[in-house]
């Protein structure tokens, strides 16, 4: 293993590190100087648009080759199911279990309304009516929207899997998604450059409005995600390894689980995790054909900390509003945006930052609330990348039971 350094350091934080940067000088910058703030808000303005172009397409490319790739690659079949199955029951308890935490530790009404547009609730709808405008469109150009996201990640879904029963024929088509994949990749890499100067305007617009109170305004949401994220983690982690393979499973998951969440925090990557987590897998006896599909698969597909993240986000969004986040239809909007942005944010850059983009097409929010939750995902990183990355070997533990599979006793023992 390489020597911890300070070169290292930056090389896995620095884009962490220059988004606090850019909050600090646009907060101390607003505060000292609220004239200017004005000024400084066109800025943030010309970074949201640049994500706001970027987004339709990158969805588009991210969806339909991911669904093409896999299924290409006939990984179909029960240790799949199965996966499936455990991924979507992890993230919806956690979910489930964030909206509780909520519930019982309110933050208390977030008043920064001065600081976002006033925003018109959408009118009542009927379930079926809601249900046709999440996620279909009448004309093929409104795919082009980012109000029409959940649309386009079904028409997106719907391509891809065109695309695999077309088969050889779909050859260039399908060349034609890879490439625009990565290119729409590099382009979002390049805008994140200016997300410190960008997102450091707003805060200084902020600043100039709150004063003091802004301190207030991100304090609460990451208490609350940190309380939640870290009870998930010591009693959830240790009931799947329990229902995997009873007290020796949760000794076991404990004992070896201690290398990749120290690899989490130290790289904020889920994929830099993966190889701890092989190793981990191997140690607790995890037969290397459920290892070697669920944790790189759930690196993509499975974020217990992102779904913590979603929760958090949206709740306190609705306390900038002052709307009711636990109104049926939030919380089931709430769950249904979970379950979509541990899907989509695995294969894109930032990924994170296209939740909020569904959060805003799902609940018709108005943009000047994405600064606010794009800063409380980017401080909550290091533990989302620590639930996220662990909770996959915790999932192949859960997988390897339900799949009737045995955990090898020569690797048991194994340090």
């Amino acid at each position: 293993m390489e020597p911890f350094s300070a070169k290292q350091v930056w090389k896995n934080y620095s884009g962490i590190l220059l988004l606090l940067l850019g909050m600090l000088v646009g907060g101390f910058t607003g505060a000292l100087f609220p004239g200017v703030a004005g000024y400084l808000k066109p800025v943030g303005d010309i970074f949201l648009n640049l994500l706001f172009v970027t987004v339709v397409p990158l969805v588009f490319f991210a969806i339909a080759i991911s669904v093409a790739a896999i299924e290409q690659k006939n990984k179909l079949g029960k240790v799949l199911a199965i996966m499936a199955f455990t991924f979507l029951v992890f993230i919806l308890l956690a979910a489930l279990f964030t909206m509780g935490m909520t519930y019982v530790f309110p933050v208390g009404k977030i008043g920064v309304q001065a600081a976002v547009a006033d925003p018109a609730i959408g009118e009542q709808r009927s379930w079926g009516a809601m249900l046709v405008d999440f996620f279909t469109v009448g004309e093929f150009y409104m795919l082009l929207s980012r109000k029409s996201m959940l649309a386009l990640l079904v028409f997106s879904f719907l391509l891809g899997t065109a695309v695999r029963k077309s088969n050889q024929l779909a050859k260039p088509f399908y060349d034609f998604l890879v490439a625009g994949n990565e290119v729409m990749k590099q382009l979002l890499l390049l805008i994140m450059k200016i997300a410190p100067i960008g997102l450091g305007a707003y805060i200084a617009y902020q600043a100039a409005d709150l004063g003091p109170q802004l301190f207030g305004f991100y304090a609460r949401p990451m208490a609350l995600y940190y309380g939640t994220g870290i009870l998930y983690f010591f009693i959830f982690f240790t009931l799947y390894a329990f229902v995997a393979n009873g007290g020796l499973g949760v000794r076991l998951f404990w004992k070896n689980n201690i290398v990749p969440s120290l690899t989490a925090v130290s790289t904020c990557s889920s994929l830099a995790t993966m190889p701890a987590n092989l190793i981990a897998a191997e140690r607790m006896g995890i037969p290397s054909s459920i290892a070697n599909v669920v944790i790189p698969l759930g690196t993509t597909l499975h974020k217990n900390g992102s779904s913590i993240s979603s929760v958090v986000k949206i709740y306190v969004v609705f306390q900038m509003l002052g709307w009711d986040f636990f109104d049926p239809k939030s919380l089931v909007i709430a769950l249904g945006i979970t379950v979509l942005c541990s899907m989509v944010e695995g294969g894109i850059p930032n990924g994170g930052y296209i939740g909020e983009l569904l959060m805003i097409s799902a609940y018709h929010l108005p943009t000047e609330v994405v600064p606010a939750v794009m800063i409380i995902g980017t401080l909550v990183d290091p533990l989302a990348t620590v639930l996220n990355a662990t909770g996959n070997t915790v999932a192949a533990m859960v997988v390897t039971r339900l799949s009737g599979e045995k955990f090898s006793p020569q690797k048991l023992g194994s340090g």
